[in-house]
């Protein structure tokens, strides 16, 4: 379970109204305790304790609602789990220790031995080896796809499917998915469609309306935002969350730690502010230097240039975090570029405060072979630019100084 057990007290009754997302990411779910505090409390017990053998008894038969152990819920994790909940429109969601535990919990709450995966190619090195070969030692099958190429998702999902798994913007190249038009063949198909959205932020993209079963974050990214903690949330419906889900939480325990949900609930207080910021300034990044002479390609979903804008456009609100450079020289002239930088730190993190900028081709996705990488549009000249909160001019300029320095 994880509902606060206690009722609300003081101002909380009010809060169970439908505020406005701002308002929601700052006061949805608050549950306060009998001090009356400001700030969400900070519940680091790893147990709780009964007042007679009876209550412990009806508490792990499910008959009595109640916090028994901090790996099946916490007060705290479930105050950041309701929050994003509610800013997501699930219908309940739980939280975990990283974004890949998260992925993999999600992942294997819908699949069994002989089932079969259909997934984009275009995905994070780590969610690659999930598909393409931890699951299969279990005998569940993965087919990939080209994620922007709905006949290939059509093909592969004629035979039928138990679940459907894509990113869309993709980590890193920002090729997009049909979210809807997928999720329509998908279900034909008798798939559970599972959307990884850390790219766009549960601000920027709303998979569920779009038709997806389940969403998974990484809250480690814009969630946290400052490089503080790892976490990440799976969303969806009630049943599969509590059917499906739970019971693989429960009994693997990938549960995430009452202090990091506490972190990531004062993430979430600023998040509107963080995005708009990071949104227009990756946005003026990409645009100032779209044609730079020293650059082969400056990929973002909001530029006209990119081949999906018009889908971007229409299921997006904004273009993301995120700008790719193709840089000329390839991977010789990737690393000068790197190394040319003052301000931006090489990191392979993202949705930082602070910019970082790293090259898959030689970190996030090394494991992939030459070949998968460049039909994932990953060249040796890639570079994937996380654009921070630092004042974009500063920005803009080092990323100016460090090609001329080329």
């Amino acid at each position: 379970m994880n509902d606060i057990s206690s009722p609300p007290t003081g101002k909380t009754a009010a809060a169970r109204r439908t505020w406005r997302p701002a308002t929601q990411l700052v006061r949805g779910g608050m549950a306060r305790s009998g001090f009356e505090e400001t700030s969400e409390a900070l519940y680091l017990t790893s147990g709780f304790v009964y007042p007679d053998a009876a209550s412990a008894e009806a508490a792990f038969a499910n008959k009595l609602q109640r916090f028994v152990y901090s790996r099946f819920a916490n007060p705290t994790v479930a105050n950041f789990e309701e929050r994003l909940r509610l800013i997501e429109g699930a219908e309940a969601v739980r939280a975990t220790a990283s974004g890949m535990a998260a992925v993999y919990a999600a992942l294997m709450a819908c699949v069994k031995g002989g089932d079969r995966v259909v997934a984009s190619r275009a995905l994070f090195g780590s969610c690659q080896y999930i598909l393409g070969e931890l699951l299969p030692r279990f005998g569940v099958e993965t087919t990939f796809v080209d994620g922007e190429d709905l006949d290939q998702w059509r093909a592969a999902l004629a035979p039928g499917a138990a679940c459907v798994f894509f990113e869309t913007p993709s980590n890193p190249g920002l090729a997009l998915v049909d979210v809807r038009a997928v999720c329509d063949l998908a279900h034909a198909a008798g798939a559970t469609v599972v959307v990884d959205n850390v790219f766009a932020s549960p601000l920027l993209q709303k998979p569920l309306e779009l038709g997806a079963d389940v969403v998974v974050y990484s809250a480690t990214k814009h969630i946290d935002g400052q490089g503080r903690c790892l976490g990440g949330a799976i969303l969806g419906s009630k049943s599969y969350v509590e059917e499906k889900l739970q019971p693989f939480l429960r009994h693997t325990g990938p549960a995430l730690s009452p202090f990091n949900a506490w972190v990531l609930l004062k993430g979430l207080e600023t998040l509107p502010l963080r995005i708009d910021r990071h949104v227009a300034s990756a946005e003026r990044v990409a645009r100032h230097f779209e044609g730079h002479p020293k650059l082969d390609a400056v990929r973002y979903p909001f530029l006209d240039s990119h081949p999906q804008a018009a889908l971007a456009r229409r299921q997006m609100k904004a273009g993301g975090s995120i700008v790719c450079l193709d840089v000329a020289g390839g991977k010789e002239g990737a690393f000068r570029f790197l190394d040319a930088l003052s301000l931006v730190d090489i990191s392979n993190n993202l949705g930082d405060a602070k910019s970082l900028v790293t090259h898959p081709a030689t970190t996030t996705h090394q494991r992939l072979s030459p070949e998968d990488r460049a039909r994932q549009g990953i060249g040796p000249g890639l570079v994937r630019l996380s654009v921070g909160l630092e004042d974009v001019d500063d920005i803009i300029e080092d990323v100016a100084a460090a090609r001329a320095a080329d």
